[in-house]
């Protein structure tokens, strides 16, 4: 199916088979398969750490695992991560903010948030209490965050890929993601994954809606925010004594 694999070539440094540029509406319609993609990224991080297990320490593994997971998104979200939060904080009106966020140089408030962000996802990995459920959820419902940001809330720009990929993307992919990610998550974490599931949706609208009063609409950036707060958020639901 060729919207499953342009999921993974958007979103991922997997070799696929397609050479070819993909259309507006292929993206599009790919993002009923971002949870799918997810799941692949958190099979290959639990078994790299339990293989890594056997030969380096706990910190160590964990180490290996996040930088892997980095590399293997081609830190899109990261970086998205990065530029959002000079955005977001650096600016003093919509228009300043949209401005910060184009800008290639990193500033303070990135150097600040990714060091935190680095450094909360490291102990949390390190102090899980369910790694198979944390590793694999959190890129699972990190990526379902994507397609629910992208159908249900507005663009900021009136052109660009983001634009072009949310324009094709419809209550349709929502629904499908939605429910692949259901699946998922009651084989992986049954009750407690369900549970999750609702935080994750609350937070996800209640952050979109805050970015929505800073920003005219949402950006690319902000995606790969959302996503990787949300990935963050599992992780350290699955590091606490509650669970």
């Amino acid at each position: 199916m060729i919207e499953l694999i342009a999921a993974f070539q958007f979103l991922t440094i997997f070799p696929t088979v397609v050479r070819r540029p993909f259309t507006a509406k292929e993206l599009g319609q790919s993002s009923a398969f971002y949870p799918i993609v997810g799941l692949a990224l958190g099979g290959i991080l639990i078994g790299v750490l339990n293989g890594m297990s056997f030969y380096f320490s706990q910190m160590v593994s964990a180490a290996i695992v996040l930088t892997l997971w980095v590399v293997l998104t081609r830190a899109i979200h990261f970086d998205g991560f990065l530029d959002a939060c000079d955005g977001l904080f650096g600016g003093f009106n919509p228009e300043k903010r949209m401005l910060i966020m184009r800008d290639s140089r990193v500033g303070a408030f990135a150097l600040l948030g990714g060091t935190v962000l680095l450094i909360t996802m490291f102990s949390t990995i390190i102090s899980s209490n369910n790694m198979a459920g944390s590793l694999i959820l959190a890129p699972v419902f990190g990526r379902w965050s994507l397609t629910f940001a992208l159908v249900l809330f507005p663009y900021a720009r009136g052109e660009g890929m983001g634009k072009d990929i949310k324009d094709n993307s419809s209550w349709k992919q929502l629904l499908f993601a939605s429910l692949t990610t259901l699946i998922i998550t009651w084989f992986i974490a049954q009750w407690l994954g369900i549970i999750i599931f609702g935080i994750v949706i609350i937070l996800s609208s209640l952050w979109l809606r805050y970015v929505l009063r800073l920003l005219p609409g949402l950006t690319g950036d902000i995606y790969g925010a959302t996503c990787i707060l949300i990935e963050l958020m599992v992780l350290i639901i699955f590091s606490g004594n509650f669970v």
